[in-house]
């Protein structure tokens, strides 16, 4: 099964919330979410790596949740529908923001400067990473509170918003911090050079 198919088998079985059909249909007819690379240089930087990422945190996400804890008070349940909602669109954000092009990098073996194929960056609406993502998704489909800052916050301590905030963000929304740990295992550990 190609990413695609799974994204789309994973979204069709779980998200049934009024406005999330305009949505898919968006993200299948309207963008190049399914084409884009994840990032420029580092994990997924490749066509198609936007979606099989978003994949792979659905998959460390529900593998995450699913675990056994310790302490009671720990034990996160979520629906189904909200873990999806969070895994597969926290990086809605990424869409429409890379371009194709070529770089110069020098052979190790020839020493000769060679063109080689990479992506390049540029944001046509900068509004913030995750809370552009919250963003394009409320124009389609509500998110519930726990939901929106769960996708705002999914880079966790590596963004450069203020820690205390952040900190704080993972207290009171502890899907916050259990999509922040998905999105960092895909990305360093699935993905990973």
């Amino acid at each position: 099964m190609t990413p695609k198919e799974e994204f789309l088998e994973i979204y069709q079985t779980h998200i049934r919330r009024e406005g999330s059909a305009e949505l898919l249909d968006y993200l299948v007819n309207k963008s190049d979410f399914f084409t884009a690379p994840a990032s420029a240089r580092f994990h997924g930087s490749y066509a198609g790596g936007l979606c099989e990422h978003s994949v792979n945190v659905f998959r460390c996400l529900e593998d995450y949740l699913a675990r056994p804890r310790s302490r009671e008070v720990y034990q996160l349940e979520y629906p189904m529908e909200s873990v999806a909602i969070v895994a597969l669109l926290h990086d809605l954000c990424k869409v429409g923001c890379y371009k194709a092009g070529t770089r110069n990098v020098k052979n190790e073996t020839t020493g000769q400067w060679e063109k080689v194929p990479t992506f390049f960056f540029e944001d046509k609406l900068p509004y913030g990473h995750g809370e552009k993502s919250v963003y394009i998704i409320s124009g389609f489909m509500r998110l519930s509170r726990e939901e929106a800052m769960a996708i705002r916050w999914h880079m966790g301590f590596s963004g450069t918003e203020d820690n205390r905030l952040v900190g704080q963000a993972f207290q009171q929304f502890p899907l916050a911090f259990a999509l922040a740990t998905a999105d960092m295992e895909a990305s360093y550990f699935l993905e990973g050079n």
